[in-house]
């Protein structure tokens, strides 16, 4: 079942082809330069974002987290949750 889902997720030459040919035909030759010059710039965004984040991510894990202060309950409200529990 996995095989055959696996078949599917790769492209093959002539499909890849026939791909090509179809952006060709749609944007035409002068608008190809264009769009592949935005393609990169995007790819290197996406892959600047995420590194600082993979960096962001190592930089909190070397930190040693701070120590939670400890929470203490008022006396009064204690022997008020006390008294409503009898």
């Amino acid at each position: 079942m996995t095989h055959n889902i696996i078949a599917f997720g790769i492209p093959s030459t002539p499909e890849l082809l026939v791909i090509l040919l179809v952006i060709l035909l749609l944007f035409g030759a002068k608008r190809l330069p264009e769009l592949a010059r935005g393609m990169g710039k995007s790819i290197r965004e996406f892959k600047k974002a995420t590194s600082e984040v993979e960096d962001d991510i190592r930089e909190a894990l070397k930190e040693e987290p701070k120590p939670q202060p400890k929470v203490e309950e008022k006396k009064s409200d204690k022997a008020e949750d006390d008294s409503k529990s009898q």
